[in-house]
């Protein structure tokens, strides 16, 4: 093996136009043990055309320019493609889920039958959410362990969503918590009602 100063290796790296790739260091989160699991009775079965048959919820996080975040939770309607119900929290709880089946439930006359579809955190999986989805008579569904792919949509809106926020600035922070709710929740009305999406498209065309 031959030895070579760093600064070589850079010079001739710049000169061939050459970058480094540094592999993100993996996030680790707290283990928990889920209170109740479901079975993934949605399996993929995302080609829905009527509303409320099929929610889709998740969480998600935005960075601040303190440092500190703020959790998106959703619920999206499979039918409508749109997003039904969000709520912003700087607290990633089980309440912020909780408010956001709530403004969901006041949308919608008739909740039976509606399948519910999430990942397994610890949100979805506690007795207290479980019993507030069968006190409106929905069916729980749930996500395989690793499977984010089973809950595609979902993750495909958060993937838009930043996508289209942050305009390829992957060092993206809102000012502050008061500015995030509003540029959150012009989006999110921009994504409902203004957005041209493929569907869309294919009808004008």
């Amino acid at each position: 093996n031959k030895r070579v100063n760093h600064k070589r290796v850079y010079r001739l790296m710049k000169q061939l136009k050459l970058k480094a790739i540094i592999r993100r260091k993996t996030k680790r989160y707290k283990p928990f043990t889920p209170e109740v699991t479901a079975q993934n009775i949605l399996n993929r079965s995302f080609n829905e055309t009527k509303k409320n048959k099929k929610w889709l919820t998740d969480v998600t996080e935005f960075k601040l320019k303190n440092g500190n975040k703020v959790y998106l939770s959703a619920i999206y309607d499979l039918g409508s493609k749109t997003i039904l119900s969000y709520e912003l929290s700087s607290s990633n709880n089980n309440q912020l889920v909780f408010n956001t089946l709530d403004k969901a439930v006041k949308k919608v006359k008739n909740t039976k039958g509606i399948i519910f579809h999430s990942d397994r955190g610890f949100q979805y999986t506690s007795r207290s959410f479980k019993a507030k989805l069968k006190e409106h008579k929905m069916i729980q569904s749930m996500s395989r362990v690793g499977c984010c792919i089973d809950n595609g949509p979902m993750e495909s809106v958060w993937g838009m969503m930043k996508s289209e926020i942050y305009k390829g600035n992957k060092n993206f922070s809102f000012i502050n918590y008061e500015l995030a709710l509003i540029e959150l929740a012009k989006y999110i009305h921009f994504y409902n009602t203004n957005r041209i999406t493929l569907k869309m498209a294919k009808s004008i065309a």
